[in-house]
C-alpha cells in the first residue's frame, strides 16, 4: 500500500494535546477505526487489521482512518474520580465529532459525506457510541466483540449530562426525533462478538435489544463458541462486515 498511508497529526482544542490520524486508501468509503484499549493510532496496523482489510482498500471501497484512543487518561486511569473520567470522554467525543469529522470530509473532498465507524473490545464502544450519539455525521458501525454500558465496570452508580450521553445503554433507549429517524433508515449497524475465551456475547445481545425495541435495523452476528476475545478473529470480522455492507 507503501503511497496509500499517510500520518497526519495536529494540537485537539478539544484534548489539548497532539494528536495523530492515519489514513490507509485511496478512494472508498470513509471508516473511522478505534484502538482496542489504551492503544494508539498504529494499533490496527501493527495487528494486521489493516492488511486483513488490503482488498477492500485496493478496490477503492473503503478509505480507512485510525486515531488514538485516551482512555488511559480517562476510563483507564483508576485513580482519577468518575466525573473527570467522564469529563475527559466527553472531551474525546467532542475531538472525534469537531474535529476527525472535518478532517476526514476534507482529505475525501466531499464536505457532507457521513463516516462509518469501527473497532474491537473497548473500541467497539467506542465506535458504537459515536454512531449513535451522531448519526447526523456517522452512518455505520462495525462493532466487534464490544460492550456497551459503561455502568458496571467504570461509572459505579454515578451520572452526569457527561456520563450519561456516552453510555449508549443509557440515551439510546430514551433517543428520539431526527437521530432516531436517522438509525432507523440511513445508518447500517452490524454487532459481532464470538461466544468463546474472554468474549462477553450477553453485551452485544443487550444492546440488540434496545435496538430492537427502538425500531432500528441491524444485524446482531453471534459467532461460535471457539471464537476468541482476540485478533485473529477480529481480521477476520471486518473484511467480512465491509463486505456485508455492499461497498
Amino acid at each position: 500500500m507503501g503511497n496509500e498511508r499517510e500520518i497526519t497529526s495536529w494540537r485537539s482544542p478539544s484534548l489539548g494535546q497532539e494528536m495523530p490520524i492515519v489514513s490507509y486508501g485511496h478512494w472508498g468509503h470513509p471508516l473511522l477505526l478505534f484502538p482496542t484499549a489504551a492503544a494508539d493510532f498504529l494499533e490496527n496496523e501493527r495487528f494486521w487489521l489493516i492488511g486483513a482489510v488490503a482488498p477492500a482498500l485496493d478496490a477503492g471501497r473503503v478509505r480507512v482512518f485510525s486515531i488514538n484512543s485516551i482512555n488511559n487518561q480517562a476510563w483507564m486511569d483508576r485513580g482519577l474520580p468518575v466525573p473527570e473520567q467522564a469529563r475527559r470522554q466527553a472531551l474525546y467525543s467532542r475531538y472525534v465529532e469537531e474535529e476527525v469529522v472535518p478532517f476526514i470530509r476534507q482529505v475525501c473532498q466531499t464536505p457532507d459525506i457521513r463516516v462509518v465507524t469501527a473497532g474491537a473490545s473497548f473500541g467497539a464502544f467506542h465506535a458504537a457510541n459515536t454512531l449513535f450519539r451522531r448519526p447526523d455525521l456517522f452512518d455505520g458501525v462495525i462493532a466487534m466483540s464490544g460492550f456497551y454500558d459503561l455502568g458496571p465496570d467504570y461509572l459505579h452508580g454515578y451520572s452526569d449530562d457527561n456520563a450519561y450521553f456516552n453510555n449508549p445503554a443509557w440515551y439510546l433507549p430514551n433517543l428520539e426525533g431526527h437521530p432516531l429517524h436517522l438509525l432507523q433508515t440511513a445508518a447500517k449497524i452490524h454487532v459481532l462478538t464470538g461466544q468463546g475465551a474472554y468474549e462477553a456475547p450477553q453485551a452485544s445481545r443487550e444492546l440488540s435489544e434496545i435496538l430492537h425495541r427502538k425500531g432500528i435495523p441491524h444485524l446482531l452476528d453471534l459467532w461460535g463458541h471457539d471464537v476468541a476475545h482476540d485478533w485473529p478473529w477480529w481480521r477476520k470480522m471486518l473484511p467480512y462486515s465491509i463486505d456485508k455492507m455492499e461497498w
